[in-house]
């Protein structure tokens, strides 16, 4: 989550809205004035629950329109809406929407009978809240196992293995589940110096810890919105969207003399999620030398789905 960190002496007033992010919530604002609510998760209508601790008249306006993280626009390319915005620069994205926007590249590349299995997203600078260009290739294509690429160029980097898949081919073997997303309890989030961003587009509940406490976390996630609009997100979308904020959830250091930044990302899976949910089991460990470890177990209600691991430079500020 923390990859926008590298400007953190940015952290003063917000952007304003980009022209397309304004055209497009002042139309969605006119539309929803005859929508009817729906249970559909691609789209996000009146009866939105505002996150805890924002009470903002604009924030409300925008959960009462059609929003997502991202707007396509033509020939790989999407326009940045301010839901992508990460906690510490105004101007920069929190790396899960990107991370997410890359894995649904690799998605539409992929045969049928294959599934990602893991995921590596090299983070090389912050991405901006601007129209990006999504890029893929094939590196290597087998009849068991390939191996693609995807990119936002020049920010960030990803990719993917697939494994073909046989339904009931082998015995399953699991783990259980941790405790239940009704079961865990909305707490706020850190401070940050703007009403929106990727902390009112993810709804987060806590089983353990919480923003405000240093150590190990259980959280369980969801998106509030599409990742692209109009478009239902897949299951590989919501792990991705989520998956970024293992060192952001169990932190160990104070936010406000620490910097802790991830250079990457891997991401697991032994198989995709069911539901909306993805819980996030997380643990961070630092050493003296300014080298840090996020490693995250992912689960949805059903059990374990894979794991996710964060490369981090931590410093003073």
């Amino acid at each position: 989550m923390d990859q926008a960190d590298r400007h953190h002496s940015s952290r003063d007033s917000p952007r304003p809205s980009s022209p397309v992010t304004q055209r497009v919530l002042e139309s969605r604002l006119t539309l929803n004035e005859t929508s009817e609510s729906t249970s559909d998760s691609s789209v996000i209508l009146r009866n939105i629950m505002v996150p805890t601790g924002c009470h903002s008249p604009r924030l409300g306006r925008l959960y009462d329109a059609v929003m997502a993280f991202y707007l396509p626009l033509a020939d790989g390319r999407f326009e940045s809406t301010e839901l992508t915005r990460g906690p510490w620069d105004a101007g920069a994205q929190h790396a899960g929407p990107p991370a997410a926007l890359l894995g649904r590249a690799v998605e539409a590349m992929a045969r049928p009978d294959m599934r990602v299995t893991r995921l590596t997203f090299d983070i090389a600078r912050p991405v901006p809240i601007a129209p990006l260009t999504v890029t893929t290739e094939a590196v290597r294509e087998g009849r068991s196992v390939a191996v693609l690429r995807a990119a936002i160029e020049p920010y960030m980097r990803c990719t993917a293995v697939l494994i073909r898949t046989v339904e009931d081919e082998v015995p399953r073997v699991g783990t259980a589940a941790v405790a239940r997303p009704e079961d865990a309890e909305d707490k706020p989030f850190f401070p940050v110096p703007y009403e929106i961003g990727y902390h009112t587009a993810m709804e987060v509940r806590f089983a353990a810890g919480s923003f405000l406490e240093h150590g190990p976390a259980t959280a369980w996630m969801r998106m509030r919105v599409p990742l692209v609009e109009g478009e239902r997100p897949s299951p590989l979308s919501r792990v991705l969207a989520a998956a970024d904020s293992g060192n952001g959830v169990s932190n160990v250091l104070d936010f406000d003399r620490y910097l802790f930044v991830n250079a990457d990302l891997t991401v697991h899976l032994l198989r995709y999620p069911v539901g909306e949910w993805v819980c996030l089991d997380a643990a961070t460990s630092i050493d003296s030398s300014g080298i840090g470890l996020a490693d995250t177990a992912l689960y949805d209600e059903r059990g374990r789905i894979g794991r996710g691991a964060q490369s981090l430079f931590v410093a003073r500020r």
